[in-house]
């Protein structure tokens, strides 16, 4: 389980996050959504390790993470994908997946384990590409390789940033039931930030909204959309998003 209490960031006197507070439960798929600038990809940097709090807690599975570095986060079994795709291009599709699960072998065997590489390249439409260079995939099947890659690290948290950014509804419905597949077959929680929200509404268990590095509501997604505070500083905006 994540537990993620009260952590701040400011940047040059600009305060990107202020208290966050969130959870997220082994097997549970939570959607992190707000307005641009609201603090969402801030705080899963500061998740992974990426970015260290001010001030604050990040707790996995009880092992204290707070501010221990991206490869510390990864090893304790934090997977995640960016907004910005960031696959080794010039590797093939398989050495990616490759790699990452070289380092699950390493750090994490019993994950390892229970992992295959034709299983993973298979359930993300993949196995067809397998010897193509990384780079040379359609855009949608890139985000897909990505999610591949985070997973066969074996996490027990898996973070994807706009996962379904770029893609039509047809190739967001299949990257759905693709991380609903995540819950039976790996178990791990899972948190997604997403500016699609019916692809959020469709996929996610919870819902965690901020605005402006603050959470303002957090809950079963019908109870949320009910929140005064979410009307009045998402769903409007949200129309033009």
């Amino acid at each position: 389980m994540l537990s993620v209490e009260a952590v701040s960031k400011t940047f040059g006197g600009v305060q990107a996050l202020r208290d966050a507070t969130l959870s997220c439960a082994a097997g549970e798929i939570l959607g992190l959504i707000g307005p641009n600038g609201a603090g969402k990809s801030t705080l899963v940097n500061a998740i992974s390790g990426v970015l260290k709090p001010d001030s604050g807690s990040v707790r996995l599975d009880g092992r204290e993470l707070t501010g221990q570095g991206a490869e510390a986060c990864a090893r304790a079994g934090i997977g995640r994908t960016f907004q910005n795709i960031r696959l080794f291009k010039d590797l093939t599709v398989r050495q990616n997946v490759e790699v990452a699960h070289i380092t699950c072998q390493a750090v994490r065997p019993d994950k390892a384990a229970r992992i295959g590489i034709d299983q993973l390249l298979a359930q993300y439409e993949l196995d067809g590409f397998a010897d193509f260079a990384a780079g040379t995939l359609p855009y949608g099947s890139q985000r897909r390789l990505e999610i591949a890659r985070a997973l066969a690290l074996g996490p027990s948290l898996l973070l994807l940033d706009e996962p379904a950014a770029g893609l039509n509804e047809t190739e967001s419905e299949v990257l759905a039931v693709a991380i609903e597949g995540i819950r039976s077959e790996v178990g791990c929680a899972t948190i997604v930030i997403d500016h699609d929200l019916r692809f959020i509404n469709r996929l996610c268990d919870r819902l965690c909204v901020m605005d402006q590095g603050q959470v303002i509501a957090s809950g079963e997604t019908e109870a949320v959309w009910r929140d005064p505070r979410v009307i009045e500083v998402y769903v409007g905006q949200s129309e033009t998003s």
